[in-house]
């Protein structure tokens, strides 16, 4: 860990380890019998003591000790027993039983917790804690066990954080590689800083002189890790915004929206970028936040409309993790139609920030006042058109897509985008000292690349060049805000991929990021990749515009705030493990990832959130070749507990096949709508499950470009 690697055990290490362990085990059941007995006699816990200075890990006997000692307490009988002296003798005896199992393993989780139990109890003296921390420190000064239990012995013997960072500072000249004394260098720092002690404010005179400290460290080694966390983190205090920003929404400001109660807009006759058919009677309102909020709702956002009235709106968070918190959010607009002007401009008016209530992981308050409008133009209903476009089949040939014409990126709704970012005083002396300090740390670490090849070196510079383009976005009247730096970015990323293959799956999704936003930068370079899709075997005239972000070697999606407009997305021929992120995309109705390698269904759980979504191509990917994704799912399947208990699968029986093995595919597409689905090229497609899935879907008309009857 952090440059230092773990050595595999030598034969004669394994050796001695299975001899302590075949000495332990009649010790372990000794104990075991007292536990099960609840016997909390002298004896047991003398047993109990050995077997935690043998094995100071067994968190089972640590837990014993502390119901023992509980029990002693609550269980005495004389006066004697109960007195002020007695009660710190069975504690002071608890102390002496962590310090020799830290004696064996001064690591050890359990014996650190049990003696902060102890502590807490109010009994024991904590005078002699630091000394005692100083010996075990003098074994390993980066034993983080130490470190985190002198920050609660100094919370215990108020000892202000000004003498603790002292205190780190004094650890780091000794050692720059002490991570441990980096870390609770931060923690501390955090602090003074929030709560703007004297002389730890103004944050950017404190951060210009921490900059100072590291840099030290990190031209002393370069290959050592320590210090180079400590920056990213300098960097991170650096350039983030405490309260959470309204950054993007759909409908975008000052757009003019074109939409059908009946889903047959004649998309011909306008703009297929900023119309679309409602045929469900409500229009969706998608705000997209700069990070995590919760607390969006009618008493936070307020939206003038003649449709709906702010209280009769619900909002939604659009993620799949029920926490109740999400970048997105999304509520939808009810058309009336005792209340709709046919070809009339119904303007709709949406304001954020204007009272306490949206917050953040963090608890920072979204106080920004954020206001925008839209205009929506409803057209009257055209029932001689109605389901042209349902009625045929996607085909997602080259063939089928035209380069946009001048007119459609006149009428882009791209432009409007970023105009709710602007919420940065690029006058002010801490814009002015942010933009300095990332200039003058893009040059130092220039400067050392030149002379080292250092990994960690070109990761950091690389996060820096994007912090430094983030940051002079803001600034809309000077030209540094034209994101110069991203080829520099992506070639930094490449070469890590080669020269660091064992993290090269971490590169490449950073790689796919960066390349993201320098494809949706500017509305120029994003309409490069839209087209105009248009059936070359029909005389039908679809309206859609698709973004064709095929072939560019993706594995990570990002950029969603700049993506809410698109109805139609091509992320075929890509390395995509997953679409996290495209649950924001509430407009999308046609989806092509076919040649990715998403490995199973799980994976595609923000489909589930997608209801506009008609049409999807997961061809030629790994679905079915690998097992459920373990990493979400306690068990191996949700049926066995309270996820899906509500699940009915006998509607969908088939002949000899057991249903519940298709479980996954269930959880995603019970609640879709698809009249298009490609499966093909998977190892799950076989023709069992297709006519499951036909079961399920009844919406289907075509799957693997074959017509149902």
């Amino acid at each position: 860990m952090h440059g230092r690697p773990r050595k595999a055990p030598t034969p004669q290490e394994e050796k001695a380890l299975a001899l302590k362990a075949s000495k332990l085990r009649p010790l372990q059941s000794q104990f075991l019998q007292f536990h099960h007995n609840k016997t909390y006699t002298k004896e047991a816990l003398e047993v109990c003591a050995k077997l935690l200075e043998a094995n100071p890990e067994y968190l089972t006997a640590w837990n014993y000790r502390k119901i023992a000692v509980e029990h002693i307490l609550s269980h005495s009988e004389t006066e004697t027993e109960t007195d002020p002296e007695s009660i710190k003798s069975i504690f002071s005896e608890e102390l002496r039983i962590t310090e020799r199992a830290l004696a064996s393993n001064y690591k050890s989780y359990g014996a650190w917790y049990h003696r902060k139990w102890v502590l807490r109890k109010g009994h024991s003296s904590i005078d002699r804690e630091l000394q005692l921390l100083e010996v075990f420190l003098k074994k390993d000064t980066r034993n983080f066990h130490a470190w985190n239990y002198r920050r609660f012995v100094a919370a215990l013997k108020n000892r202000s954080d000004e003498e603790e960072l002292q205190y780190t500072t004094d650890m780091i000249s000794d050692n720059f590689s002490n991570y441990s004394a980096w870390h609770s260098r931060s923690v501390l720092l955090s602090q003074l800083l929030e709560k703007k002690v004297q002389g730890y404010f103004p944050k950017e005179k404190v951060l210009t002189e921490e900059y100072n400290l590291v840099h030290q460290a990190l031209f002393t080694d370069p290959d050592d890790q320590s210090g180079w966390f400590y920056h990213l983190w300098l960097l991170d205090q650096t350039v983030k915004v405490e309260s959470p920003l309204l950054v993007s929404t759909w409908p975008p400001h000052g757009s003019s929206i074109n939409v059908s109660v009946n889903g047959c807009l004649d998309k011909s006759a306008l703009s297929p970028m900023t119309s679309f058919d409602l045929s469900t009677g409500t229009i969706p309102v998608i705000l997209y936040f700069s990070e995590a909020v919760e607390g969006v709702n009618s008493s936070t956002i307020n939206v003038e409309s003649i449709y709906d009235a702010s209280q009769d709106l619900i909002w939604t968070p659009l993620s799949t993790n029920n926490s109740g918190r999400a970048q997105a959010w999304l509520t939808h607009l009810n058309f009336l139609e005792e209340k709709i002007h046919f070809l009339q401009a119904n303007s709709v008016k949406v304001s954020a920030g204007h009272s306490q209530g949206i917050t953040s992981l963090n608890g920072f308050h979204c106080t920004h006042p954020t206001e925008f409008e839209f205009t929506v133009y409803v057209q009257p209903p055209t029932p001689q058109h109605a389901d042209l476009q349902c009625l045929e089949m996607i085909s997602w040939g080259d063939e089928n897509f035209h380069i946009c014409e001048t007119h459609l990126k006149e009428s882009s709704p791209i432009k409007f985008s970023d105009q709710l970012e602007n919420n940065e005083d690029n006058e002010s002396t801490a814009y002015k000292c942010k933009v300095e300090t990332i200039a003058n740390e893009i040059a130092l670490f220039r400067e050392l690349l030149s002379e080292a090849n250092c990994k960690i070196g070109k990761l950091t510079l690389a996060r820096l060049l994007m912090a430094h383009d983030v940051i002079t976005s803001y600034n809309k009247s000077s030209d540094t805000n034209k994101s110069v730096h991203f080829e520099e970015v992506l070639e930094l990323y490449c070469d890590l991929m080669n020269s660091d293959p064992p993290h090269s799956q971490f590169y490449k999704d950073e790689y796919s990021l960066v390349l993201l936003q320098q494809l949706t930068s500017n509305p120029e370079s994003l309409l490069r990749h839209c087209y105009h899709y248009r059936d070359s075997s029909s005389s039908s005239i679809h309206g859609y515009i698709c973004l064709r972000l095929c072939n560019l070697s993706i594995s990570r999606i990002g950029s969603i705030k700049q993506l809410l407009w698109i109805q139609m997305l091509d992320l075929s021929h890509n390395q995509l493990h997953s679409i996290e992120g495209l649950e924001a995309m509430q407009l999308l109705s046609c989806l092509n990832l076919s040649h990715n390698q998403i490995g199973t269904f799980s994976a595609l759980e923000p489909l589930k959130l997608l209801k506009s979504l008609k049409v999807l191509n997961i061809s030629y990917n790994e679905i079915g070749a690998h097992s459920v994704d373990t990493r979400r799912y306690l068990c191996s399947s949700p049926l066995s507990h309270t996820v899906g208990s509500d699940w009915s699968f006998s509607e969908f029986a088939i002949d000899g096949v057991d249903v519940k093995t298709y479980w996954e595919a269930f959880f995603i597409f019970k609640d879709l709508k698809l009249t298009q689905l490609d499966i093909i090229a998977n190892v799950v497609a076989e023709e069992k499950f297709k006519v499951f899935l036909l079961k399920l879907m009844p919406t289907l008309k075509w799957i693997d470009d074959v017509e149902l009857q």
